[in-house]
C-alpha cells in the first residue's frame, strides 16, 4: 500500500511540475488581462522580430535571430555578418513619455545594453549610442568593462553608477525597466530602484559634458526616439519585451 502511494505522489508531483513549467512558458512575451487594461504593448511576439530593424535598415540582419521564445544575439554567425555596420536593433515605433520592461541574460563575460530615445539618421549618426542613453546590460564577474565606474549593470551608462547592484550572475536572467516621464528617469533591475535622475536639465548637460559623450552633439538631446537593443559582440537574449505610454 505503501509502494502504491508512493507512485501516486510521484506522478502527482511530476504533472504539477510539469503543469507548472509549461503555464511559466506560456506567460512569456504575452499580456494579462491586467496588463491590456493598463495600456500595455507586447515589442516582441516571442515568434518573430516584427516591429524591429537593424539601424539604419528595414528588416533585422543576420546579428540577431529568434530561438526559444528569445531575441537572440547568435555570435556563432559572426563571419556573415555585415563589416563595419552597426548591428544594433531599435523598434519600429518612436517613443516619449514610457515605461519599459524588458527580461535579460547573457552569456559569461557578455555585454550589450538597453538604449533609448534612439534618433535614427544613419546619413548623420553611424551609431545608436551617439543619440540615445543606455542602461548598461553587463556580466560584473566577467567582463573588463565592470572595472571602469558607471560602466556596471543597471549603470546610466557612462553617466550615473547605480545606487545598488542586484544583477544576477551570467546566464541567469535579469529583470529590468526603464520609466521616463517629462524627463524624469528612472531605472529599477530586478525590482531594485537603483537610477533616477532628469534628464536635458542643466545637470544633465553637466553630467554629459564629463562624460565620453561629450563629443557627440546628438547625444541625450532628443526627447523622443526608438529603443534599441546593443549588439556588442558577445551573446545575449532579450524576452517579455513590453511598453507601456505614460
Amino acid at each position: 500500500m505503501n509502494k502504491l502511494l508512493t507512485v501516486v505522489l510521484a506522478i502527482v508531483f511530476f504533472a504539477t511540475y510539469s503543469y507548472a513549467q509549461n503555464r511559466s512558458k506560456m506567460q512569456d512575451n504575452q499580456l494579462s488581462a491586467q496588463e491590456k487594461k493598463q495600456g500595455w504593448k507586447l515589442l516582441f511576439d516571442g515568434n518573430s522580430t516584427k516591429g524591429w530593424h537593424t539601424y539604419g535598415y528595414n528588416s533585422v540582419g543576420k546579428a540577431w535571430n529568434v530561438a526559444g521564445g528569445t531575441i537572440h544575439l547568435d555570435v556563432a554567425n559572426k563571419k556573415d555578418w555585415p563589416a563595419n555596420e552597426s548591428k544594433d536593433i531599435l523598434t519600429d515605433e518612436e517613443y516619449d513619455n514610457f515605461h519599459l520592461k524588458v527580461d535579460w541574460k547573457l552569456a559569461p563575460k557578455g555585454n550589450s545594453g538597453i538604449i533609448f530615445f534612439v534618433h535614427e539618421d544613419k546619413a548623420k549618426y553611424k551609431n545608436t549610442y551617439e543619440t540615445g542613453p543606455e542602461m548598461q546590460v553587463l556580466d560584473n564577474n566577467g567582463h573588463s568593462d565592470a572595472k571602469i565606474p558607471k560602466h556596471r549593470a543597471g549603470d546610466l551608462y557612462d553617466l550615473i553608477s547605480s545606487s545598488s547592484e542586484p544583477v544576477k550572475p551570467a546566464e541567469q536572467w535579469n529583470h529590468a525597466e526603464i520609466m521616463c516621464k517629462n524627463g524624469k528617469l528612472n531605472f529599477y533591475l530586478n525590482n531594485v530602484h537603483i537610477v533616477t535622475t532628469q534628464l536635458w536639465d542643466d545637470n544633465w548637460k553637466q553630467l554629459v559634458a564629463n562624460s565620453k559623450f561629450k563629443t557627440m552633439p546628438g547625444f541625450g538631446t532628443f526627447k523622443k526616439g526608438k529603443i534599441a537593443l546593443q549588439e556588442h559582440g558577445e551573446e545575449v537574449w532579450y524576452k517579455n519585451i513590453k511598453i507601456r505610454k505614460l
